[in-house]
């Protein structure tokens, strides 16, 4: 079954131009003109992935992103930018964007990074399949490996896919100090030849501010020196789904 996108663009012609696209490299492509038109598709259809433009007319390609991570929703989004708005990509990425392309672009870009965002967006966790029912809850935390959802005092956090799928690898294994080498390996998927540990760094920074009281005094997720990260093993409790 072809994985089905949604391209979300005020521009016509683009958005047509790279659905067709996408359609002949085997991918299910449809089409939204702003947020309205987007909200009666999502109502019709499941996606596997979002492209959504920053500036349209009503309800901004940040804006719509920033509420749906807010919403808990995790399907993996891709932003597209003005070539120099810089702001632009970093608060997309903050809001919890999976990845960003500026525009003018090559679909052929587009398409790669389509690629590698949904590489590294399995069911959970890849070599573990029972992963994909359980639920963890620690403090006033829960996290749903079945609805990929994180939740704190029942409403929901906003997470990226890559940060749910991140917090879900540590939380699974209290304890357990795993490398950002094999975190990496996770997240990028194994399509990808050299994991970017960097960006492990960079998605522990940012659960840590959505965890955390303070940041700089983590609880739940420790720094253990000249390896990687592990999540703290005591409160973690396993429930049954």
């Amino acid at each position: 079954m072809a994985q089905r996108i949604l391209i979300v663009d005020d521009d016509a012609r683009l958005r047509n131009l790279v659905s067709s696209y996408l359609e002949k490299q085997g991918f299910e492509s449809l089409v939204a003109a702003d947020s309205v038109e987007m909200k009666k598709l999502r109502e019709r259809f499941d996606f596997h992935l979002l492209v959504l433009d920053v500036n349209m007319p009503g309800e901004s390609g940040l804006a719509i992103c920033q509420r749906l991570r807010a919403e808990g929703d995790t399907t993996p989004i891709i932003i597209l930018t003005a070539c120099n708005e810089t702001v632009d990509r970093i608060i997309g990425l903050e809001f919890g964007a999976d990845d960003y392309l500026t525009k003018p672009f090559d679909p052929r870009e587009l398409l790669a990074r389509i690629k590698a965002v949904l590489r590294r967006t399995p069911d959970v966790i890849s070599d573990a399949n029972e992963a994909k029912n359980i639920q963890l809850k620690f403090g006033p935390f829960l996290l749903d490996g079945q609805t990929r959802q994180l939740s704190c005092n029942g409403q929901p956090v906003a997470l990226s896919s890559d940060e749910f799928t991140l917090l879900m690898l540590l939380a699974s294994t209290p304890g357990k100090p795993l490398s950002r080498n094999q975190l990496a390996s996770q997240i990028n998927g194994k399509g990808d030849q050299t994991p970017d540990q960097r960006n492990i760094d960079m998605l522990i920074s940012r659960l840590r501010k959505r965890l955390e009281d303070d940041p700089t005094q983590p609880r739940y997720i420790s720094t253990v020196r000249c390896l990687g990260y592990a999540f703290t093993n005591a409160s973690i409790q396993l429930i049954d789904s």
